[in-house]
């Protein structure tokens, strides 16, 4: 497969100047600054916010780099992984003319974002196990597609696609592969980070706000080719990570150890969860989940999301979507946060012989 990223680039994008302020055009040490209209008499915090955070976020991605075992060029941070997502659209797709393919039951951002950006969508549904139709995906394929996007492991149905069905995907298209990784830590799976070097058109997107605990935060991470960061980069708002997001990410990277315990307890609650669901009498199935979720197929899924939300029980009710009919996708909660979810099914029940 011949990949040419610049084939791929929007016209208007590739002739964009990015914003550039004095602090781009500066390197050293400054000791005064008086370029950004900033309030140079400080905040009302301890820190000083008073000042524009470091708009490429160097430090933080030099310790994420470090993790990663991958230089810092090939790391884009976004608020969220959904400005990543806007992102790919605003950088690769034409509105009005180019395409994406999406893969359902699956993220339903990916799905928003072509359309507030007039991206049409092509769907080309998972297979009855979860898993890729390639023969389908291949005949989706057009001129104008540009970006195909594939969850693993999946939201909301939790499995991991087959890694060798992936590869096929990156090796025959020539567009960009968008490998959506939020969940990645929880997954058996290697990701697919580590295989950037063999593939130009792929993107990867991680989060800190999965297994890393840090959802208040906002933020994402894309990896991609260098050529492929430097679209995004310019593209992007000159601040888009604040400081306070950045210094707590770095504060956050020194605890690997405990993330680790964190991901090893979730998994072992995610396991135990599953089978006292696959105990309960109208329950048809337990997904096998690779994520921090497990998805139910449970008889009157509506009902039962209803009478949970009495009890003050929040899940994700997805009867509706094609593949889940009759569904709940239940998040692994804390062990109170389980024994208060296990107790109220059990009350269903009495009330529901």
């Amino acid at each position: 497969m011949l990949f040419d990223l610049n084939q791929l680039i929007r016209p208007n994008i590739a002739r964009l100047v990015a914003y550039s302020s004095a602090r781009d055009e500066f390197s050293g040490e400054a000791k005064v600054f008086l370029d950004a209209n900033e309030n140079s008499l400080g905040s009302p915090l301890s820190k000083w916010y008073n000042r524009y955070p470091d708009p490429h976020q160097k430090a933080l991605k030099e310790k994420i780099a470090f993790v990663k075992q991958l230089p810092p060029e090939h790391i884009f941070l976004g608020n969220g992984s959904d400005e990543c997502i806007d992102l790919l659209y605003r950088c690769f797709c034409e509105p009005g003319k180019d395409n994406a393919i999406i893969c359902p039951p699956t993220y339903g951002m990916y799905e928003v974002s072509a359309n507030i950006n007039d991206v049409a969508v092509k769907k080309v549904p998972l297979l009855d196990d979860f898993q890729l139709d390639l023969v389908h995906l291949e005949n989706a394929v057009d001129a104008n597609t540009k970006l195909i996007w594939i969850c693993s492991p999946n939201n909301p149905t939790g499995n991991s696609l087959h890694r060798m069905d992936i590869e096929t995907v990156l090796n025959n298209f020539k567009g960009i592969v968008v490998i959506d990784e939020a969940y990645i830590n929880f997954a058996r799976q290697k990701s697919f980070v580590q295989e950037l070097a063999d593939y130009p058109n792929l993107v990867v997107l991680q989060t800190f706000s999965k297994a890393w605990g840090l959802a208040g935060l906002r933020l994402g991470m894309a990896f991609a080719s260098a050529a492929i960061i430097d679209v995004m980069n310019k593209v992007k708002p000159p601040y888009n990570i604040n400081q306070a997001s950045q210094e707590l990410a770095l504060k956050a990277l020194e605890e690997v150890g405990q993330v680790n315990d964190m991901i090893k307890l979730l998994v072992d609650m995610r396991e135990a969860l599953a089978e006292v669901f696959l105990s309960m009498p109208t329950v048809e199935k337990v997904y096998p989940s690779d994520a921090n979720f497990i998805l139910v197929k449970i008889r009157d899924a509506r009902k039962v999301y209803e009478f949970l939300l009495t009890k003050g029980i929040v899940l994700r009710d997805r009867s509706n979507v094609k593949l889940c009919e009759d569904c709940l996708r239940i998040t692994v909660g804390s062990e109170q946060d389980n024994t208060l979810l296990v107790d109220a099914m059990h009350e269903w029940y009495a009330l529901n012989p």
